[in-house]
């Protein structure tokens, strides 16, 4: 399957992976490419790097992307706009209500009411927003680096 770049996007929504670019995010995009002989659409991923000064995304974020009308340097092609959803709190777009995998919260929570609730069902409404983990169990603001040794007292936990 080749990539043929026919058509440039000024604009794009991808997720925001683990970078060691300074003031840049690395952003993966889904774009789906034609093959000719099966005449089938397959999802390939692309790599962008985006100007983020202020690190306003992090790592599961999706976020729009723009393209720079220059390139600031090699690499870094386009800008952060902004964070569409943070990572966990999805919404649709259509609706503005908010999903849970394939469900709406609402209908899960009517569902809840009729046939009784469980113990140890989630609460969305009590639960903390995003960020109150930090430094516990959420390590994505910080900096990351790359792993080039493999250590048995493995000091390095913040590597990718």
């Amino acid at each position: 399957m080749a990539l043929t770049k026919t058509s440039k996007a000024l604009m794009l929504l991808g997720q925001c992976v683990p970078s060691v670019k300074q003031n840049a995010s690395k952003i993966r995009v889904k774009r789906l490419v034609l093959d000719e002989k099966l005449l089938m659409y397959f999802g390939e991923f692309e790599y962008y790097y985006a100007y983020d000064p202020g690190k306003i995304c992090k790592t599961g974020d999706m976020v729009l992307i723009q393209q720079l009308p220059e390139k600031l340097t090699r690499l870094i092609t386009h800008k952060v706009l902004e964070v569409v959803y943070p990572c966990g709190d999805i919404t649709d777009p259509i609706t503005g209500k908010e999903v849970v995998v394939g469900k709406y919260r609402d209908e899960i929570e009517e569902a809840s009411k009729l046939f009784g609730e469980s113990e140890g069902r989630f609460k969305y409404d009590k639960a903390p927003k995003r960020g109150w983990q930090e430094d516990k169990k959420d390590f994505t603001h910080r900096e990351t680096y790359i792993k080039y040794h493999v250590f048995e007292n493995d000091d390095q936990p913040y590597a990718v």
